[in-house]
């Protein structure tokens, strides 16, 4: 029986073809039938970019405040929004959401409509077009019972023209603002300026560290990220077995038959699957953070999908025990930190039950993948879960009393790493500064938000005053022998009112007035590039080991080679030779180290995009009136024709005693201009007429 043959690969590789002898058959099926699908998402749709790991930070809510992935590269319906777990908002397989409900929340004071005409001179907000449509028929009701003709200002038979939807990410500092009036920028106009400090903690000591996704390596190729996710219609789809089993899954010609029975374990290691993809990336993601002096990094919380979710959760021991403790071993071995920051749905002081327990399942999630990581006793203190306290509720001292009870009864586990930050939009450093020392829970100060939420009775916006709170806010991290860490990020530099401030620059432009030894979280949607720009600016460790990368162009890939069709007759090309990267070094910057990309040259990241150019009606009329090469020879042909009878037709006349001077036979005149020879080869010798007449 004759081998079959295979689909040469991409890069070549040295296989002695001799020493192998082919498998039979049926063993080749059964190694297919064991291959998982394609958890890269440029080949596998399914595969989806977690949207929290694109956010600066988990409470960045506008899609400014994402990284760009529209602008490198990738479309919308690859990023899984996070309203596709939230019941309220989407239900999704009729299950429960792993977060809390959203009304349970304190929601995100509501955007201003844009005031237009005399709602703006009245200081109300102009009703948008869509709520105004339903106040229109009861008019022409009124007009009906008077007895008046109606007449419609619409066509309802004709569908209303869509709207132009505007290019996202357009600009960084203009996308998404928030419209506010006249009273609200008063009111944030006339507040005092803020105080800084002139301190810069230099020379720096300690650790810079990124949020949860790498851009330069996310669109390597193949890419590496840390926050594959999918939606949970495609775990129930994949419980089903393939429509052909003994062949590898394929996005359209081997799909999940529906038609026959499911197996919840299967979907289960569909799951499974995109979970050990993301937990081997995390090595890579590590050593390229050590080549280039980052020693911090906070993990994606869709590292695993769905797994505090109530209906479709896991665990993650034991399937994933081996890979993190793997990534485990490089994180020791390169004295790195990594911690977590569970989402804003994630709140202990609700008052509903349900969101409770929610809670805590997803905080016993995170505590077991910072244990499963194994790490040295240091590093495994500092792997903390960073937590908000939530809403309101209507009351902050009821539901710091709900906090409090719930607190206590969670397990050693969580109580061990859960720490508290201030936030942007209730609770400020005063709020929740007792209540760590109270239960002895270490806190974590963003200066962001408290330039945005403080309490103006104690102290004034800006970063000076605050330097009063830091050995108390340092105190809550050495009881637990904790190394200290602290956010920081920069609001846009058109924002103007408190809730426009709250939205993160790209970059940041200084430092903190924070202590030089202690670890630094920059939350920033330029993830790494953030820290390259701080390290450049103030010459930290590090400053020197990149480069800019080359635009479009990257070195440390391999690309695909596509070996051209030979021609009929044509001489066999060798074949080009193609350099290999080595797996550990793709995606790494080569020698060089080009991997720093300017402000707002995302773009950069990928190949020059191919734009095809449609053809406009101009182009189909000038392609339509192009002469086939065929059609073109015959008019050629024509034209010569047609020249010898003009030089024929242009002789001079010569008059005679009898009049004009004898014209040429009728018969040589119809083969000259009937001929259909090229009139070249049926021109004769041209006839004297006046030596005739001589």
């Amino acid at each position: 029986m004759a081998r079959p043959k295979r689909k040469s690969s991409t890069i070549a590789q040295d296989v002695n073809s001799q020493s192998m002898p082919p498998p039979p058959p049926a063993k080749r099926r059964a190694r297919e039938k064991a291959v998982a699908a394609s958890t890269n998402p440029a080949v596998n749709s399914e595969i989806l970019d977690g949207v929290k790991a694109l956010r600066a930070s988990p409470d960045a809510e506008e899609e400014s405040e994402r990284f760009d992935v529209n602008k490198v590269g990738l479309t919308k319906g690859q990023v899984k929004e996070e309203a596709e777990d939230v019941p309220s908002l989407v239900e999704d397989a009729g299950s429960a959401s792993p977060l809390s409900d959203l009304s349970d929340a304190e929601p995100p004071p509501p955007k201003l409509a844009k005031k237009t005409g005399k709602a703006a001179k009245g200081g109300k907000a102009a009703t948008s077009e869509k709520a105004a449509e339903p106040e229109k028929p009861a008019k022409n009701e009124k007009a009906a019972k008077s007895g008046k003709a109606v007449k419609s200002t619409k066509d309802v038979s004709k569908p209303a023209p869509k709207k132009e939807s505007k290019p996202e990410m357009e600009d960084p500092e203009a996308e998404g603002e928030e419209e506010a009036d006249e009273v609200e920028i008063k009111e944030a106009l006339s507040r005092p300026p803020p105080v800084h400090s002139d301190y810069l903690p230099l020379p720096w000591k300690g650790r810079i560290g990124y949020a949860c996704l790498n851009t330069y390596l996310r669109f390597s190729n193949p890419p590496v990220f840390s926050s594959r996710t999918c939606r949970i219609a495609s775990i129930l789809e994949n419980r089903h077995p393939l429509q052909n089993p003994d062949e590898p899954p394929h996005p359209t010609k081997n799909r999940p038959d529906k038609g026959k029975p499911a197996d919840v374990a299967r979907g289960q290691l569909y799951v499974e699957n995109i979970c050990l993809a993301n937990v081997k990336d995390i090595i890579k993601m590590v050593r390229w953070n050590d080549k280039y002096g980052i020693k911090f990094m906070r993990l994606s919380s869709e590292m695993f999908p769905f797994a505090s979710h109530e209906e479709y959760g896991y665990k993650l021991a034991p399937f994933a025990s081996e890979a993190l403790a793997d990534a485990g071993k490089v994180i020791a071995k390169l004295g790195h930190r990594v911690t977590t920051h569970p989402g804003q749905f994630t709140q202990l002081g609700s008052p509903r039950k349900q969101v409770i327990s929610n809670a805590i399942r997803d905080l016993e999630y995170h505590a077991e993948m910072l244990s499963l990581l194994k790490l040295l006793p240091q590093q495994d203190r500092d792997a903390v879960m960073i937590l908000h306290l939530g809403g309101v509720f209507g009351d902050k001292g009821e539901t710091l009393d709900r906090f409090r009870e719930n607190y206590s009864k969670l397990s050693p586990g969580i109580k061990k790493r859960l720490v508290l930050e201030n936030d942007d939009v209730s609770w400020s450093v005063h709020d929740l500064l007792p209540v760590c020392e109270e239960l002895n829970i270490p806190f974590v100060l963003d200066f962001h938000h408290h330039n945005i939420i403080f309490d103006p009775e104690q102290i004034r916006e800006g970063t000076k005053d605050i330097m009063g709170l830091f050995p108390r806010i340092l105190q809550t991290w050495r009881r637990k022998d904790i190394t200290p860490k602290m956010h920081y990020s920069e609001p846009t530099p058109a924002a103007i009112t408190g809730r426009q401030r709250r939205k993160h620059s790209p970059r940041v432009a200084t430092l903190p007035p924070c202590p030089p030894d202690m670890d630094l979280m920059i939350e920033a949607k330029d993830k790494e590039q953030a820290v390259f720009e701080l390290m450049r600016t103030f010459k930290l460790p590090g400053y020197h080991l990149f480069n800019d990368i080359i635009p479009h162009i990257r070195k440390d890939d391999n690309k695909v080679v596509r070996t051209p069709k030979k021609k009929k007759g044509a001489e066999e090309a060798e074949d080009p030779v193609v350099v290999v990267v080595p797996d550990d070094e793709v995606g790494m910057g080569g020698a060089e180290g080009r991997v720093y990309w300017p402000p707002g040259m995302e773009e950069w990241l990928r190949p020059v995009k191919r734009v095809v150019k449609k053809k406009g009606p101009e182009d189909s009329k000038a392609q339509a009136k192009k002469p086939s090469p065929k059609v073109k020879e015959e008019e050629e042909n024509v034209e010569d024709e047609v020249t010898v009878a003009d030089e024929e037709a242009a002789a001079p006349v010569i008059k005679t005693k009898g009049g004009k001077a004898p014209a040429k036979k009728t018969t040589e005149n119809k083969e000259t201009t009937t001929s259909k020879k090229p009139a070249r080869a049926s021109r004769g010798k041209k006839v004297n007429y006046a030596e005739n007449d001589d």
